[in-house]
Protein backbone atom coordinates (compact mmCIF):
# COMPACT_ATOMS: atom_id res chain seq x y z
CA UNK A 1 0.00 0.00 0.00
CA UNK A 2 1.03 3.30 -0.86
CA UNK A 3 2.30 6.06 1.57
CA UNK A 4 1.17 8.93 -1.02
CA UNK A 5 -1.62 10.31 0.95
CA UNK A 6 1.04 11.36 3.48
CA UNK A 7 3.37 13.12 1.13
CA UNK A 8 4.46 16.59 1.54
CA UNK A 9 7.09 19.58 0.10
CA UNK A 10 9.64 18.53 3.16
CA UNK A 11 10.00 15.04 2.80
CA UNK A 12 10.20 15.46 -1.21
CA UNK A 13 12.71 18.25 0.06
CA UNK A 14 14.30 15.41 2.24
CA UNK A 15 14.74 12.81 0.06
CA UNK A 16 15.96 15.35 -2.64
CA UNK A 17 18.73 16.38 -0.39
CA UNK A 18 19.41 12.67 0.59
CA UNK A 19 20.26 11.64 -2.88
CA UNK A 20 22.41 15.38 -2.67
CA UNK A 21 24.30 13.49 -0.09
CA UNK A 22 24.91 10.32 -1.93
CA UNK A 23 25.93 12.40 -5.31
CA UNK A 24 28.33 14.52 -3.74
CA UNK A 25 30.18 11.70 -2.16
CA UNK A 26 31.21 11.27 -5.81
CA UNK A 27 32.22 14.87 -6.14
CA UNK A 28 35.41 16.70 -4.96
CA UNK A 29 34.79 18.88 -2.23
CA UNK A 30 34.70 22.18 -3.96
CA UNK A 31 32.11 20.67 -6.48
CA UNK A 32 29.92 19.60 -4.07
CA UNK A 33 25.85 20.28 -4.32
CA UNK A 34 24.49 22.62 -1.50
CA UNK A 35 21.52 21.28 0.33
CA UNK A 36 19.53 24.40 -0.38
CA UNK A 37 16.31 25.11 -2.14
CA UNK A 38 17.89 27.71 -4.41
CA UNK A 39 20.61 25.52 -5.54
CA UNK A 40 21.03 25.73 -9.50
CA UNK A 41 20.45 22.24 -10.69
CA UNK A 42 21.26 23.13 -14.15
CA UNK A 43 22.50 26.20 -16.09
CA UNK A 44 26.08 27.92 -15.79
CA UNK A 45 25.52 28.25 -11.60
CA UNK A 46 25.31 24.46 -11.49
CA UNK A 47 27.95 22.14 -10.20
CA UNK A 48 26.22 19.49 -11.96
CA UNK A 49 26.67 18.18 -15.63
CA UNK A 50 24.46 16.50 -17.78
CA UNK A 51 24.99 12.83 -16.40
CA UNK A 52 25.30 13.98 -12.43
CA UNK A 53 21.64 15.53 -13.28
CA UNK A 54 20.42 12.25 -14.43
CA UNK A 55 22.11 10.36 -11.57
CA UNK A 56 20.29 13.22 -9.02
CA UNK A 57 17.38 12.20 -11.35
CA UNK A 58 17.36 8.68 -11.21
CA UNK A 59 18.17 8.98 -7.77
CA UNK A 60 15.41 10.72 -6.92
CA UNK A 61 13.06 8.24 -8.72
CA UNK A 62 14.89 5.19 -6.74
CA UNK A 63 14.19 7.14 -3.47
CA UNK A 64 10.52 7.94 -4.25
CA UNK A 65 9.86 4.04 -5.01
CA UNK A 66 11.32 2.76 -1.38
CA UNK A 67 10.38 5.68 0.46
CA UNK A 68 6.11 5.57 -1.40
CA UNK A 69 6.27 2.53 -3.34
CA UNK A 70 5.38 4.54 -6.09
CA UNK A 71 7.26 4.40 -9.86
CA UNK A 72 7.54 6.98 -11.44
CA UNK A 73 9.23 9.07 -14.16
CA UNK A 74 10.39 12.27 -12.74
CA UNK A 75 11.76 13.92 -16.03
CA UNK A 76 9.12 12.81 -18.68
CA UNK A 77 8.41 14.52 -21.74
CA UNK A 78 5.92 16.89 -20.64
CA UNK A 79 9.11 18.09 -17.77
CA UNK A 80 11.46 18.69 -20.31
CA UNK A 81 9.22 20.35 -23.22
CA UNK A 82 7.79 22.83 -21.16
CA UNK A 83 9.47 26.41 -21.15
CA UNK A 84 10.13 26.65 -17.55
CA UNK A 85 12.31 23.98 -16.46
CA UNK A 86 11.40 21.92 -13.19
CA UNK A 87 14.76 21.17 -13.13
CA UNK A 88 16.26 25.06 -12.07
CA UNK A 89 16.64 24.90 -8.99
CA UNK A 90 15.80 22.31 -5.80
CA UNK A 91 12.63 24.20 -5.29
CA UNK A 92 11.21 23.58 -8.61
CA UNK A 93 12.00 20.71 -8.27
CA UNK A 94 10.59 20.02 -5.28
CA UNK A 95 7.24 21.20 -6.57
CA UNK A 96 7.86 19.33 -9.55
CA UNK A 97 7.89 16.22 -8.27
CA UNK A 98 4.78 17.01 -5.75
CA UNK A 99 2.81 17.97 -8.74
CA UNK A 100 3.58 14.28 -10.01
CA UNK A 101 3.19 12.81 -7.12
CA UNK A 102 -0.35 14.67 -6.69
CA UNK A 103 -1.70 13.41 -9.90
CA UNK A 104 -0.58 9.90 -9.03
CA UNK A 105 -2.84 9.92 -6.09
CA UNK A 106 -5.56 11.51 -8.01
CA UNK A 107 -5.38 8.87 -10.61
CA UNK A 108 -5.83 6.14 -7.96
Amino acid sequence: MSNIEKIDRDQILSGIYQVIDEINETFQKKENLEKKESTSLIGNQSTLDSLGLVHLISGIEDWIEEAYDIVTVVADENSVSGDVSPFKTVSTLAEHILAKLDKEMENK
